[in-house]
């Protein structure tokens, strides 16, 4: 049976929720990690949504594939759909990926839908930022969830510029209220 890898490049990265026997730091080309998601439940409304973390098209994204036990493989993807699918905001896709030890494997991977009506699109950093400075949902401050996020790339050694830079204006914003 072909081996089964799985890609995150946000919560997933630090809370996968699910066994796995490898785990490495990965890149995926033609996809970039973006706030291109309105929360109409977590971390925001209907009436002010907030933004959470979207696979969306452009660019390049480094995030942790992991690879799951043959025997297990049905229990996660059942898992990852529970999961991700919520809403269908989110297509199910297999995507290269590229492992730091020169390996090229295939992965599921969850991408932002752009014709669903929760796709914000690519919004500059003060545009997120002003999104994500004032939304509050059931899970929560959107803003903790951005920082939150940021802080775990971090501490996993990923940098994500785009991201510094949203939390950059919003405590810009901050700073001048």
């Amino acid at each position: 049976m072909d081996e089964f890898w799985v890609f995150g490049y946000g919560s997933l990265m630090w809370n996968p929720g699910f066994e796995f026997v490898e785990r490495w730091q990965a890149l995926v080309r033609g996809y970039r990690r973006s706030l291109c998601v309105r929360s109409f439940v977590h971390r925001g409304s209907r009436e002010n949504p907030g933004l959470v973390l979207g696979l969306d098209r452009g660019g390049a994204c480094r995030g942790t594939a992991f690879r799951v036990a043959p025997d297990n493989r049905d229990e996660v993807i059942d898992y990852l759909r529970a999961r991700e699918l919520v809403t269908n905001v989110y297509l199910e896709r297999h995507l290269p990926l590229q492992l730091p030890d020169g390996r090229s494997v295939r992965a599921v991977a969850y991408v932002v839908d752009r014709a669903h009506e929760q796709y914000a699109g690519a919004l500059d950093a003060l545009a997120a930022a002003r999104i994500v400075n004032v939304s509050v949902g059931q899970s929560g401050p959107n803003d903790a969830y951005v920082f939150n996020t940021l802080a775990h790339l971090k501490e996993m050694g990923i940098r994500d510029q785009w991201l510094e830079q949203v939390v950059q204006e919003v405590m810009r914003l901050r700073n001048t209220a």
